[in-house]
């Protein structure tokens, strides 16, 4: 822990440097202290627990800057969908372009599907855009996005082993509404009443942190439940957030501002832990020209599938342009989609290397392409429409 935080430490100072934001400077140093470079650090099951900690807590911290109807609105579900069928099409019929068979092709194209919205939800939470209309279709559509992508990746398995079974699809799916529905409901009905009334009472007076340890108690328990469910705990954590959204509290210490600590610490070894899985020197010159290829249809795919759907349904071109690229990276989703389909055998270890070094890619692209394109003309104007 105390490597990881030092490293955390100089990729700031990186940032700073080069001015780019945190998550570059951390990701990047990441990089240098792994396999690629100085190999300090590995992939271990420590690295990845603290990082998926850090993952989930990210997502609640995110969501509790989040009002429930300001992300659920039909149009970004729509973003949602064709961000998630432009990609595996285009993904698809790469991999069959280079000559991968269709199991590992159908892989490759899920790969590509989900967004990894704890990248641009932190880079846009640091350029303080958290609460443009784009951020908030950027987060809704991303929900929608990540349920897909494991219905995606359900049917893509279960054709690798041939036992396709569409019930089988409808179920995930049913699971994924009746969580989101049920979790948001329990938090209104429940949870908030809950910690509104502890906080009135004697043990909050005497104990003012009870209440933070409550809300993230609820916050691990929805990430829990959501992996239960087979969905991904950062869509629960992410639930639990926009649940716990309007709680008012006048005696605890306020659980928004512990939370935020936590993400800061937790948070930084996740970002540091996307540059360790990666490893520059499994590079072969095939692997090369199709990862470039990769990366060019990932970043395509999502900018005009999302970009372009949200300009149609009426964002202004700035917001579209905004949206298109926030839904590019792929961070640590891909990387899990290519780690099982590796241990699953369903795809070689040079495939592994272009999966995961097109998700850091696309990770490292967006706070480089918000930060000197998007917001470069104009840091402090907000994306009003």
């Amino acid at each position: 822990m105390s490597l990881l935080l030092f490293v955390a430490l100089g990729g700031y100072q990186l940032a700073a440097r080069i001015a780019q934001s945190a998550v570059v400077g951390v990701i990047l140093a990441g990089l240098i202290i792994g396999p690629s470079a100085l190999g300090w650090v590995t992939y271990t099951e420590f690295v990845k627990s603290i990082a998926h900690l850090g993952a989930v807590i990210l997502l609640f911290v995110t969501g509790l800057e989040f009002k429930l109807e300001s992300i659920s609105k039909l149009r970004y579900a729509v973003v949602g969908l064709f961000g998630v069928a432009l990609p595996w099409a285009g993904g698809y019929l790469l991999a069959i372009l280079f000559g991968f068979d269709a199991n590992r092709s159908m892989i490759i194209g899920v790969a590509l599907t989900a967004t990894s919205v704890a990248i641009t939800a932190d880079t846009l939470r640091e350029m303080g855009k958290l609460q443009t209309q784009a951020a908030q279709a950027i987060i809704g559509a991303a929900v929608i996005d990540d349920v897909l992508a494991l219905l995606a990746l359900g049917v893509a398995n279960q054709m690798a082993t041939a036992s396709f079974s569409a019930w089988e699809v409808l179920g995930v799916l049913a699971k994924a509404v009746i969580f989101l529905a049920a979790g948001a409901w329990v938090g209104k009905r429940f949870l908030t009443p809950a910690i509104q009334r502890i906080d009135e009472s004697r043990i909050a007076r005497d104990f003012p942190e009870y209440n933070f340890i409550f809300a993230m108690m609820v916050a691990f328990l929805y990430a829990m439940v959501a992996e239960i469910m087979e969905l991904s705990a950062i869509i629960g954590s992410f639930v639990a957030g926009v649940s716990l959204e309007g709680v008012s509290l006048r005696t605890s210490k306020h659980f928004k501002e512990g939370a935020e600590y936590l993400r800061i610490i937790f948070g930084a070894i996740f970002f540091i832990s996307l540059g360790i899985i990666a490893d520059i020197k499994a590079f072969t010159p095939e692997v090369l020209w199709f990862l470039l290829a990769l990366v060019l249809v990932a970043v395509l795919t999502k900018a005009v599938g999302c970009g372009l759907t949200a300009r149609l349904l009426g964002m202004s071109r700035q917001d579209a342009l905004v949206v298109g690229f926030g839904m590019v990276p792929r961070g640590e989703v891909a990387m899990i989609v290519a780690l099982l389909a590796l241990n699953e055998k369903v795809i070689d270890q040079p495939s592994y290397v272009a999966l995961v070094m097109m998700s850091l890619l696309t990770t490292l692209a967006v706070p480089l392409l918000f930060r000197n394109w998007l917001y470069r003309k104009d840091p402090s104007a907000g994306l009003a429409e």
